[in-house]
């Protein structure tokens, strides 16, 4: 692949879980137009003229997904859908009931560099600076957090919109808590450090078994979805993103 999760200074182009939540606790100071539209690209991991692009009917209240055109793809009307938290559904019903949408106009009607200004602008007063402080930096760490939670790999490359699933693999070249929390036992026993493992915060594992755990119980659950429905698959995945990325409403 031509690309890594670093630039060529070797810095990280995704933000951490908790940059992610710092930058969704200062969306939430803003105008809600900006707040649900900045939280929309960090729970659903979409490209900004995706965001830009959804009309109201794009909205499945009862679902609780919403559904965005590929615009990468080389066709149009290549369409997936992504669930979403409670809250930001809550959040969306707000920004629609303040105005009169007509059939096929948009949620947002600014320009891409307006929507790329409004996200930088948050980023810059919950003091996040360099390489991963962008809207592309949100969607990578939104397929970090995914992998590292346990979302399997070739949902997560639906829910991205990736054409080869070796550019999803990428996301799992990312550290991860499970990782350094084996680098800490490792600096105990061979360097007699008192590093500390990484504390349980929301969207991290508190057990080391716990993500296979969670890989055993979304893998039976897509089996049963094959016989039945993929509502319990859809449930479980939007348990996994609520929990990675609270703080937003």
């Amino acid at each position: 692949m031509s690309w890594t999760m670093f630039n060529l200074d070797g810095q990280r182009k995704y933000l951490t879980q908790s940059e992610t939540r710092r930058f969704l606790d200062e969306a939430r100071r803003d105008d809600p137009a900006v707040h649900s539209f900045c939280w929309l690209i960090a729970v659903t991991g979409c490209r900004i003229s995706e965001a830009l692009a959804l009309t109201p009917a794009n909205i499945d209240f009862e679902a609780r997904i919403i559904v965005f055109e590929s615009l990468k793809k080389r066709r149009r009307h290549v369409y997936r859908s992504i669930p979403v938290p409670t809250g930001l559904l809550h959040a969306l019903r707000n920004v629609l009931r303040t105005g009169r949408f007509r059939d096929g106009e948009r949620i947002w009607s600014w320009s891409r560099m307006t929507g790329y200004r409004r996200v930088r602008e948050v980023m810059e007063r919950a003091s996040l600076n360099g390489t991963h402080a962008s809207p592309k930096g949100l969607r990578h760490a939104f397929g970090v957090s995914a992998i590292q939670s346990g979302v399997p790999l070739n949902m997560v490359q639906r829910w991205l919109g990736h054409a080869d699933m070796k550019t999803t693999a990428i996301y799992t070249s990312a550290m991860g808590p499970e990782e350094r929390d084996i680098a800490a036992r490792m600096w105990g026993r061979a360097f007699e450090t008192r590093e500390k493992p990484v504390a349980a915060l929301p969207g991290h594992w508190s057990h080391p078994d716990q993500p296979a755990v969670a890989r055993r119980k979304i893998s039976q659950l897509n089996q049963s979805v094959k016989k039945t429905s993929p509502e319990p698959a859809m449930a479980a995945s939007r348990a996994l993103m609520q929990s990675v990325f609270v703080g937003g409403g």
